[in-house]
C-alpha cells in the first residue's frame, strides 16, 4: 500500500485538490475518492465537494502496483475447502462477489462445468473465507430450511478497532429493523485493536459490520462504518474490511453426516494482525 501525503494551501474541494496536486483528470481523480481510500485530517471522505481549508492533510493510499508479468495472468481458482454430491465450500477471495458476473459463483460454475452450482448464502466482496453452494435444486432448498432453523453455524474472525472489553459476549441488536444477534469472544487485544471470534446467530446485510459500529469498535479497514478519524497510521493502509468466514458446519439435511469447513487466515489479514501488534 502506497501513501500520498498533500497539504493544502488554499481552500478549494477535493476533487478540483486532487487533480491539480496529482496530475489527474477529474474523472479519474473522482475514481480515488469513490474508492474510499482518501483521508482529510485523518478521517475517511468520499465527498468530491468536501471543502477543503488551508492547512488539512491529505491522504490518498493507493495499492502498489503489481510487478510486470510476461504472459497474462490464467484465470483465477477458487480454492475448494470441502465437496460432496451436494454441497461444496469454497475459499472466498476478498475482492470478489459471491454471485453475479465475475463472481465466485461464475467462476466455479465454469470451473467446475455446473451450470446449476449456486451459493445459499453471501459474503460481502470484500469479505474473505467460507462460502456454501449447492450443487443442485433440491440441496439448495434443503440448506435453505436449516438457515431458516438457524442450524448452520458460522464463526468468523475480524480485527476491530481498539480495546473490546472481554466483557462483551453477545450483541444483540436489530440491523435494519430485525432482530440480530452476534456473539463475541476476544482471541487478542491491545490498546490499538483487538482480534475476534465471532458467532453470528442471524444472517442480516452487514450484521457485523454494524453491531461492531454499535459499539463503537468498527472493523479495521471498514470503508463504510469506520468513517470517523483514523489517528493510527496502521489503521489508514488496511485494504479493506478485516472480517473473515473462517468455518461453517452443519448436519447434512438428508443423511445427518456433520458437514464442517475452515478456511484459514488469509496474507492480508495476518499482516494486518502483525502491524497492529497482535
Amino acid at each position: 500500500m502506497q501513501s500520498r501525503a498533500l497539504i493544502v494551501r488554499h481552500n478549494t474541494l477535493l476533487l478540483d485538490f486532487l487533480a491539480e496536486a496529482l496530475g489527474l483528470s477529474r474523472k479519474r481523480a473522482k475514481n480515488l475518492i469513490d474508492q474510499r481510500i482518501v483521508f482529510v485530517n485523518n478521517a475517511r471522505v468520499w465527498m468530491a465537494r468536501h471543502m477543503l481549508e488551508r492547512g488539512d492533510r491529505v491522504e490518498v493510499h493507493i495499492a502498489a502496483p503489481a510487478a510486470p508479468k510476461a504472459a497474462p495472468a490464467a484465470p483465477r481458482r477458487i480454492p475448494i475447502l470441502y465437496k460432496d454430491q451436494d454441497y461444496l465450500v469454497a475459499d472466498k477471495p476478498a475482492g470478489l462477489l459471491s454471485n453475479g458476473p465475475a463472481s465466485v459463483e461464475e467462476l466455479l460454475r465454469k470451473e467446475l462445468a455446473e451450470p446449476a452450482l449456486a451459493a445459499v448464502h453471501r459474503l460481502d466482496r470484500d469479505t474473505s473465507g467460507c462460502l456454501l453452494f449447492a450443487r443442485n435444486a433440491e440441496a439448495g432448498r434443503n440448506i435453505i430450511t436449516l438457515f431458516y432453523e438457524k442450524a448452520v453455524t458460522k464463526v468468523y474472525q475480524a480485527i476491530a478497532m481498539g480495546r473490546v472489553s472481554s466483557g462483551v459476549h453477545e450483541i444483540n441488536a436489530p440491523v435494519d429493523g430485525k432482530p440480530a444477534v452476534t456473539k463475541v469472544t476476544v482471541v487478542r487485544s491491545n490498546t490499538l485493536a483487538t482480534h475476534l471470534k465471532l458467532l453470528i446467530e442471524t444472517g442480516r446485510t452487514h450484521q457485523i459490520r454494524k453491531h461492531m459500529l454499535r459499539i463503537r469498535h468498527p472493523l479495521a479497514g471498514d470503508k463504510v462504518y469506520a468513517t470517523g478519524a483514523v489517528m493510527v497510521e496502521a489503521f489508514r493502509r488496511v485494504p479493506r474490511q478485516m472480517l473473515h468466514a473462517a468455518s461453517i458446519s452443519f448436519k447434512h439435511p438428508v443423511n445427518g453426516t456433520l458437514i464442517s469447513a475452515h478456511a484459514p487466515l488469509p496474507r492480508d489479514f495476518v499482516q494486518c494482525l502483525a502491524a497492529l501488534r497482535l
